[in-house]
Order: C-alpha cells, then sequence, then structure tokens
C-alpha cells in the first residue's frame, strides 16, 4: 500500500483481538519507524515503550479505563525529557510535544501499514503511567495507543468526515 493510501484510509481501531500477538520484527518495524522520525536539531528527545507483559499491561491499562483499550495485547508508550529536546531562543519554545508527535505519527502509520490497528490515546491518567513505567520526575508520558489486531469481522471504516482543502489552504 502507497503512503497516501494509507493516510486515507488509517482509522482509529477500537476493537481488538486479545488472543492475537503481534510478531517482534512487525514491532521492531513499527518501532524503527519512529526512531526515523525528525527531530527539531536532531536531538531526538523520544523513549518508546512496548507493553506486552501481562503485569505491565494490567498497570498501564489503568490508565486509561475504556472497555475496548482493555483487550488490546500491546500498548505503545511515547515519553521524553523537555530538557533533551530544543528550544527556540527568541521565546523559549521547546520541541518535545512536535517531535514526541512525529514519531508516535510514524509509528502509528507504520502499523497501519502493517495491519495493526491503533487508537491515540492522551486522555491517560500521567501520574499513573509514570509510576508503571518508573519514570523520572523529569520525563513525561506524551501520548499512548494500543496495537493489535482488529478481530474477525471487525469493518474498517473508510469514509473519513474533514473540511475541505480549499477552507484549510491559503496559497500566496
Amino acid at each position: 500500500m502507497d503512503y497516501v493510501q494509507i493516510v486515507k484510509s488509517r482509522v482509529s481501531v477500537r476493537n481488538y483481538d486479545p488472543d492475537r500477538k503481534i510478531p517482534r520484527d512487525v514491532l521492531k518495524r513499527i518501532l524503527e519507524a519512529g526512531r526515523l522520525a525528525p527531530s527539531a536539531a536532531n536531538r531526538q528527545p523520544w523513549r518508546f515503550f512496548v507493553i506486552t507483559s501481562k503485569d505491565m499491561l494490567d498497570q498501564v491499562k489503568q490508565s486509561y479505563e475504556a472497555p475496548w483499550f482493555q483487550d488490546a495485547p500491546a500498548v505503545l508508550a511515547v515519553a521524553g525529557r523537555r530538557a533533551d529536546a530544543w528550544t527556540r531562543k527568541h521565546d523559549g519554545y521547546n520541541s518535545l510535544e512536535t517531535d514526541l508527535t512525529i514519531a508516535m505519527d510514524h509509528m502509528i502509520l507504520c502499523a497501519d501499514s502493517e495491519g495493526v490497528g491503533t487508537c491515540w490515546i492522551a486522555a491517560f491518567d500521567p501520574n499513573l503511567l509514570t509510576s508503571a513505567l518508573s519514570l523520572g520526575t523529569d520525563e513525561e508520558v506524551f501520548a499512548i495507543t494500543p496495537l493489535g489486531y482488529p478481530r474477525d469481522g471487525y469493518e474498517k471504516q473508510t469514509e473519513k468526515h474533514r473540511k475541505a482543502l480549499e477552507e484549510l489552504v491559503t496559497f500566496l
């Protein structure tokens, strides 16, 4: 599948097969997509956590209690430290969120190309995740996503409702 087709067809999946594990080589390709993502000044201020063990999944899944999330066989968390990210001297803007967003999006799109479903989640309990992942006080969990294959019979909604390009773009 080409990139444009992936972008057009990728959707948030909320129906995972808990018994279908993701092979390690597939996980590595997904993570490699994040590793290769660009970051401001090439600082790469990220850490990726792939949670697959039952004990860790039980802890991490307490941070977001949606029933469909509980079925995912894996969870990917992206974290980073502000001190590791580039800061713009003119106004103090720190690129951590931007850099982590780019890395997460690379991995989500790669997952889709591998047939692995995802759903970007930011509405988690950050304190619980920080504790579960044993992060330092200077590290922040930015986003998480379940990783898993959709259940048999799951039909991917293909129609996206987005504003028209003409409403969003100005050519100068």
